[in-house]
Parts: structure tokens; C-alpha cells; sequence
């Protein structure tokens, strides 16, 4: 009884599976079309170009055809008609050598749309994910995202730049062929395609399911991609907490699953394929065509050119119907990148306005600020005033909400309820320019590119001049350093040269410094610094606060008691606030001095 309730659970379950795949397939095929759009004129025009080279793959077969009439007229009158042998061969290289160029241009064309096609949609996602809440990308998978980027554009291609010439291609080149086999004696034409309804039976049944199959294995496919990201730019953690097995484990485990996946779906498919293929194959196809074209010879039917070039038809078709197959198994596999790539598309940004208020000044205020990722709850009812040119500190448990609201002043995401103001005026209501000239942010992960130090330091500010990044590079205590590189400010980040963790947070600060935000957002740039990189930290932070308002994500209470006003934060609300002195009467705000002391470690 167990059992059938097992075997009929299972069985509803696979064909839920069956559903979702099938609606999978649809929304490919929808997303592909709505991808294509900005290049249909041209693939449009690439395929009249394609139908016109399908029309004219006929004239050699018709030319073929002549020859073998002369010749064969000529052996009977034994003498050779070599002016009219030599026109028809004319003709057959003409009609050839028009039939390729306009095949090989209708490819160009198709080609330049893709490429067209490739770089707005490359361009379209990065813009889509530049306007991104921050929120998405920690709700996304990292590796999920790198395949929409970089791999989902490359599989359009074949879609674009192939599929529209080689699926049309496929199916006027054989229709007209099987016209003039037809035209050429009716019996030859239903030789030419007597085995392809038996390979069609075949074939149809090795591909029943086929879009189903294929939409699971990119899921499955895409969950070892993800894992084996998730692995590799996790590993130093992983093997540092000797966690490296479990994390291996998960990438084996998604690799294990597609293997089986495949195995099972695969020995089937290609049984029945070799099946099919077997009744297209040429040995089948010279015994069918130029057999029974020996019987229709012998009753006086045709004559020995026109079975040869029936039999030349014949065999071409074949792989058209190869051809045909092979880019239905591409659209199902660009349509589960289109789909994600409309998903990324569709990706919802922060709205955009129109105003483009100024600020009045560098004050920030936040007003009743609720803010929620998903279901769990990261701020509310939040009310906090900084006035201008103050040295702010947020403190408080991981998991109280600090860093949310930090990011918000900088527009990383929108809050829920409420509103957040620099100035007096809504940062919603300023443009992002705006904004990101009053606000500049420091956090502990400096996230240098691999390009040179010199585009690292200005790409807040690329059109500074090397007098002002210098001085920036000085005034972060960067400078004498990048000075002793054999190429100075020139020197490629991970090519030429490995910066220490704090070089690199100096690098950060004179990025800061020279974008000279009159805001500046702070994630406590010593936590985790060396003994001997806090020094110089901590005298380029002195310089990049001076005179701005700043905001400090503190992770350690005791580094920051000189600030004006300390804000205490638990479950997403504002405990409490002042200065050090007014919350020593505070047991919450003890606890964390106390806690954030036992936790320094003193090695003796």
C-alpha cells in the first residue's frame, strides 16, 4: 500500500515536472523573440537573401540534368556537342557561384546582427544591474549571474547569427529540389524521399520530450555552475575552517546528479537517433534511389541523367533534416538563456526622477525608515538626524541593522517606508550624479580592479589631473610606496604587482579623497588591520574626514568613542544615542564596550 502511495506520488511529481518544463520551453521561445527584436530587419532581409539562395540551389541539378541529356545524345549520334555542353556548364557555375554568394551575405548580414545584438544586451544588463537594488545581487546567485552575463549572450548567438539562415535554408533548399525531382519524373521524385517518412517516425520518437529534457538539464547544469563558483571564490574560507570537503561535496553532488540525469536521457536517444539516421544514411539511399531507378530505366520510364541527378537530390536532403534537428536542440538550449536573460532585463531598479534637487547642505536625516529584505525585517520606525560636519558611529550586535542603514544614504537600495534626506531634499528626488557627488563610501572590502593604480584612484573621478591624484595618493599615504614600482602609477593591480590588504585600504581612501564627497559613509577601515598598516590607516582617515559629515560602521565600540554622537542599534531600531560620556549610564551600551574588549586579543 506504501509502496503505490510512493509510485503515484512520484508519478504526479514528474508530471508537475513535465509542466513546469513545457512552460519553461514556451517562455524560451517568447523570450527569444523578444530578444531578437532590435535586429529583426536584418534577419528579415538575411532570409529573403536565404530563400532566393534556396530557389536557385535547383539550376545545377537542372544544368546536371542537360549534360547528361547531351552527353548521352551525343554518344548516340557519335559526335560531342561541346558548345552546348559547354553553355549548360557555364550556367551550372553561374547559378552555383550566385546560389553561395547570396548564402554567405545573408550569413554576413545575420552575423553583424548578432553582433550588434550582443553589445546592446551586454550593454542593456550591466545598465540594468548598475541601477539594481543592492539586495539582488545578495539574493542572487553568483554563479547564476556570471552565465546571464557572459555565457547567456555568447548562446544567443548561434540563434541570431545561424539559426534564422540555417533553419529556412534547411527547408527551401529541400522543397525546391524535391519540386524539380518531381518535375524531373514523378517515380524519382517518390524514390528521392522514400526512406525519410520511416526516419521521421524513428527520429520523432528519440526527440518526444525533447524540450522538457533540455530545460532540466540547464537547471541542472546551472546548479553545478553556481557550485563550482560558489566553491572556487570561497575557497581560502572554506579550506581555512577545513570546511573544503562539504563545499567540494555540494559541487560533486550537483555533478553527480547531471551525469545521471544525462546518462539516463542519453543511451535511449541515441539508440533510436543511430535508428533513424541509419534509413538517411548514403549506403541506403544509393540502393533505394539508383535501384529502383535501374527498374524505371529498364521500362523505358527515364533515362540514366535524370537518376543520377535525382539520386544527387536524394542524398542531399538528408542533411538538411540533420541541419533542421540540430537547430531545434540550439533553440531549446538559447531559450533557457533568453529567459534568463528577460529576467535580468526585467530586473526591477530604483526609479529614476526627474528632479534633480541640490542639496542644501552635507546634513543627513532619516524620517520613520522601514526597511525589509524579502520577509525578514532589517529596519523600522527609524528617526536619526547627523548634522553637517559631524563624526557619526553606528554600533551595535551583527544582524542590527548598521550596515543596511549606512547603505541607504547612498542609495543601494530604497527603504520600504519613510524617506532619507541630505540637505532637506529627498535622495530620490536627486539624480544618481547628484548623489554620488555628495556621498563617497569606504568600506573594509577596498575592491580595486585589475587595471592600473592610476585608473584605480580616479575611477570615482577619471578626469582628474595626476597633480590632484598624487596629492590624493599623499594624503592616504600611498604614494612613496606606489613610487618604488618599476612603473609607478602605471603599474597593472594583479598583473604587475599584489597589494597587501591595507595598501589596498589606502588605495581605497585616496579613491575617496580625491572624489571629495562632502559625505563619507565609513566601514571601520582598521578592524582587521595589520598592526602596521593602522598607523598609516588611521592618519589618511584623519585627512578624509576633516570637515565632512561621516557616518562609521563600527565593529569595535572602544576605536570610536571620540565621535560626536554614537547611535546603538538593536533589531533594526535606534536604541539609543549620544556621546560616549551620556551612554556609559546605558547597560546595552556597556555590554558592547565590554564585549568588544574581551574579544581584542593581546598575544604576550
Amino acid at each position: 500500500m506504501a509502496d503505490k502511495k510512493s509510485n503515484k506520488a512520484g508519478k504526479k511529481s514528474k508530471e508537475n515536472q513535465d509542466i513546469n518544463n513545457k512552460q519553461k520551453s514556451k517562455a524560451g521561445q517568447s523570450a527569444l523573440k523578444r530578444l531578437g527584436v532590435p535586429v529583426r530587419g536584418r534577419i528579415f532581409f538575411a532570409q529573403i537573401l536565404t530563400v532566393l539562395s534556396g530557389i536557385l540551389s535547383i539550376a545545377p541539378y537542372v544544368a546536371l540534368t542537360e549534360i547528361g541529356r547531351l552527353l548521352i545524345t551525343s554518344y548516340r549520334l557519335g559526335e560531342m556537342q561541346w558548345l552546348e555542353i559547354w553553355n549548360a556548364c557555364r550556367l551550372l557555375i553561374l547559378f552555383f557561384s550566385l546560389k553561395t554568394f547570396l548564402y554567405f551575405t545573408s550569413l554576413l548580414v545575420t552575423h553583424f546582427a548578432d553582433l550588434k545584438l550582443r553589445n546592446i544586451l551586454r550593454r542593456q544588463i550591466v545598465g540594468r544591474m548598475s541601477k539594481a537594488p543592492l539586495s539582488w545581487f545578495s539574493e542572487s546567485n553568483s554563479g547564476l549571474i556570471r552565465k546571464a552575463v557572459q555565457d547567456d549572450t555568447q548562446t544567443v548567438h548561434t540563434i541570431i547569427a545561424h539559426g534564422p539562415i540555417d533553419q529556412l535554408n534547411a527547408v527551401v533548399t529541400p522543397l525546391s529540389l524535391l519540386i524539380y525531382a518531381f518535375y524531373v519524373d514523378w517515380r524519382l521524385g517518390l524514390l528521392s524521399i522514400a526512406t525519410i517518412p520511416i526516419h521521421v517516425l524513428f527520429y520523432g520518437h528519440s526527440m518526444k520530450g525533447m524540450s522538457e529534457k533540455t530545460a532540466e538539464m540547464d537547471t541542472k547544469l546551472g546548479k553545478v555552475s553556481s557550485t563550482m563558483v560558489e566553491f572556487v571564490s570561497g575557497i581560502t574560507v572554506v579550506k581555512a575552517f577545513g570546511r573544503a570537503g562539504k563545499a567540494h561535496r555540494n559541487y560533486l553532488d550537483a555533478a553527480d546528479e547531471f551525469t545521471k540525469f544525462y546518462h539516463n536521457w542519453c543511451i535511449p536517444l541515441v539508440s533510436s537517433s543511430c535508428l533513424a539516421l541509419s534509413w538517411i544514411s548514403i549506403p541506403v539511399l544509393l540502393l533505394v534511389n539508383l535501384g529502383g531507378g535501374a527498374l524505371l530505366i529498364n521500362a523505358g520510364y527515364v533515362d540514366m541523367a535524370q537518376v543520377l541527378t535525382t539520386t544527387l537530390i536524394a542524398l542531399e536532403l538528408p542533411q538538411t533534416l540533420i541541419t533542421l534537428s540540430s537547430i531545434a536542440w540550439a533553440y531549446q538550449l538559447a531559450g533557457s538563456a533568453g529567459v534568463r536573460l528577460c529576467d535580468v532585463l526585467d530586473l526591477k531598479t530604483l526609479p529614476e526622477t526627474k528632479l534633480d534637487k541640490e542639496p542644501a547642505d552635507s546634513s543627513i536625516e532619516f524620517e520613520n525608515v522601514s526597511f525589509a529584505y524579502g520577509e525578514t525585517e532589517a529596519l523600522k520606525d527609524v528617526d536619526l538626524k547627523l548634522p553637517q560636519g559631524t563624526v557619526s558611529a553606528l554600533i551595535g550586535p551583527s544582524g542590527s541593522g548598521k550596515t543596511t542603514l549606512a547603505t541607504l544614504i547612498a542609495r543601494f537600495n530604497d527603504p520600504d517606508l519613510g524617506s532619507v534626506k541630505i540637505g532637506g531634499a529627498d535622495i530620490k528626488d536627486m539624480s544618481e550624479d547628484t548623489l554620488y557627488n555628495q556621498v563617497a563610501f569606504f568600506l573594509q572590502d577596498a575592491q580595486l580592479l585589475n587595471i592600473s593604480i592610476r585608473e584605480n584612484i580616479c575611477l570615482g573621478r577619471p578626469d582628474a589631473s595626476y597633480k590632484d591624484m598624487v596629492k590624493a595618493a599623499k594624503a592616504a599615504q600611498i604614494h612613496d610606496y606606489i613610487e618604488t614600482l618599476p612603473k609607478g602609477y602605471d603599474t597593472v593591480l594583479g598583473t604587475d604587482t599584489k597589494f597587501s590588504g591595507g595598501q589596498e585600504q589606502r588605495m581605497a581612501i585616496a579613491r575617496a579623497i580625491l572624489i571629495n564627497a562632502p559625505i563619507l559613509l565609513l566601514d571601520e577601515a582598521t578592524a582587521f588591520a595589520d598592526p602596521e598598516s593602522e598607523a598609516e590607516i588611521q592618519k589618511a582617515l584623519s585627512y578624509l574626514i576633516k570637515d565632512r559629515t561621516v557616518l562609521v560602521i563600527a565593529h569595535r565600540p572602544g576605536a570610536i568613542q571620540g565621535a560626536d554622537k554614537l547611535i546603538i542599534m538593536e533589531n533594526g531600531k535606534i536604541s539609543d544615542e549620544g556621546r560616549h560620556e551620556e551612554l556609559l549610564g546605558n547597560a546595552h551600551y556597556r555590554a558592547l564596550l565590554k564585549q568588544s574588549t574581551k574579544h581584542e586579543v593581546v598575544i604576550k
